[in-house]
């Protein structure tokens, strides 16, 4: 009781310094914990990643097209249970800065491969009936206020021509990482608009996503659908989702690289503020050190009481920090909900957060506590005014 009383005290012995020092500590966390949180949010794809999906694309390169014909010789593959294609339109609505995510698909097959977005029977039903339909992700539709009925025309720097689509639906999502920022449309209707203007882009996809019965033979049914092409002026290279999406995720690498290097560096920062407010603590009360060693209090219970009072003001910092990175998340979800449609902050965060801020409490003890407890007592009372 009587060491708790002295770290509350001495900790904020200075109280200037112990506030500069805690909203340092905080605002170091908060960083941390963005970076973090961009890192999780860049990677959720990976999470949300279904094992009884297969892709499917050109075995050069994604932006090279696959004939539409490859799709019933891969549902005929045995462990096949489904094939949609895909094709990936690169447009945007009214204002080349209004990008999204937006795929020409088949229908029904793409949206029973994804039970995750969930729309109506009825809006389902209007969406497989007019080829010219298109349904759209919740936050799709917030962000440009759309709704069912609506008509919206999509430009594409990649297929010529206008894309003039009716929204029948809006989904949602199963899961929390299901990404609502998607339009999808009739691949029908694309390649009905490129046979009048560009024949050679018509019926051909970029991916086929394939369902298979048994997630234990997909490396087996991926190599019977890439055996398949082999040869052919198409070859394919299929592949588990998962590993589809990590292929994305690779080619930001160094950014990615970068900002986890970075976020160490700002644990780094965070140890190097503590440990200076602490090593000054003790250089101002060697005095006092020796004065409690002549009354035989031991090295151990003064080192004991140092790294009290450096875990007091770490904690605290990384509380506050923790505490605030919650709704700075909510803020920067809300901002960029365009490039990052799941932005939340995970346990796995928190959590190292928390170590970080124990760590750092610890370690920037370590040193001044044994200065402090190595103090001859004569040395030290000199130091006395």
């Amino acid at each position: 009781m009587f060491l708790l009383k002295l770290i509350s005290k001495n900790a904020f012995r200075r109280p200037l310094r112990a506030v500069l020092t805690i909203v340092g500590i905080m605002i170091a966390l908060l960083a941390f914990g963005l970076m973090r949180t961009v890192l999780d949010a860049w990677h959720v794809g990976v999470g949300a990643a279904s094992a009884d999906r297969l892709v499917t694309r050109n075995a050069i390169s994604l932006v090279f097209p696959m004939p539409i014909a490859h799709k019933a010789k891969i549902q005929a593959i045995p462990g096949v249970t489904l094939v949609a294609g895909g094709q990936w339109i690169g447009a945007y609505y009214q204002d080349e800065k209004n990008f999204f995510p937006n795929f020409a698909v088949d229908p029904e097959a793409y949206l029973a491969l994804y039970p995750e977005y969930q729309v109506g029977d009825t809006e389902k039903q209007a969406f497989f009936r007019d080829r010219s339909s298109a349904i759209v992700g919740r936050k799709l539709a917030s962000r440009f206020g759309w709704k069912a009925g609506d008509t919206v025309v999509l430009q594409s720097p990649l297929f010529p021509g206008g894309f003039t689509l009716h929204i029948v639906g809006i989904y949602t999502g199963k899961r929390r990482d299901t990404d609502e920022t998607l339009l999808m449309f009739h691949l029908d209707y694309l390649f009905e608009a490129m046979r009048k203007l560009v024949p050679d882009m018509a019926d051909k996809v970029g991916f086929y996503v394939v369902g298979i019965d048994d997630p234990s033979r997909s490396a087996a049914i991926a190599r019977a659908i890439d055996n398949q092409f082999a040869n052919s002026t198409a070859e394919t290279l299929t592949e588990s989702e998962r590993a589809f999406i990590m292929g994305f995720i690779a080619m930001s690498d160094a950014i990615i690289m970068a900002i986890q290097i970075v976020s160490y560096v700002v644990i780094l920062i965070i140890l190097a503020v503590a440990a200076n407010t602490m090593a000054m603590s003790v250089r101002e009360r060697m005095a006092e050190f020796a004065v409690f060693k002549s009354l035989g209090f031991s090295a151990g219970f003064i080192w004991s009481m140092i790294l009290g009072e450096s875990m007091v003001i770490s904690l605290l910092g990384c509380i506050a920090g923790i505490g605030l990175l919650f709704p700075t998340a909510a803020i920067f979800a809300h901002q960029l909900s365009e490039y990052f449609p799941y932005f939340i902050v995970s346990q796995t965060t928190v959590l190292m957060g928390l170590a970080a801020g124990i760590g750092v409490g610890l370690t920037a003890a370590v040193i001044p506590g044994w200065q402090a407890g190595q103090v001859p007592i004569a040395e030290g009372l000199r130091r006395m005014g």
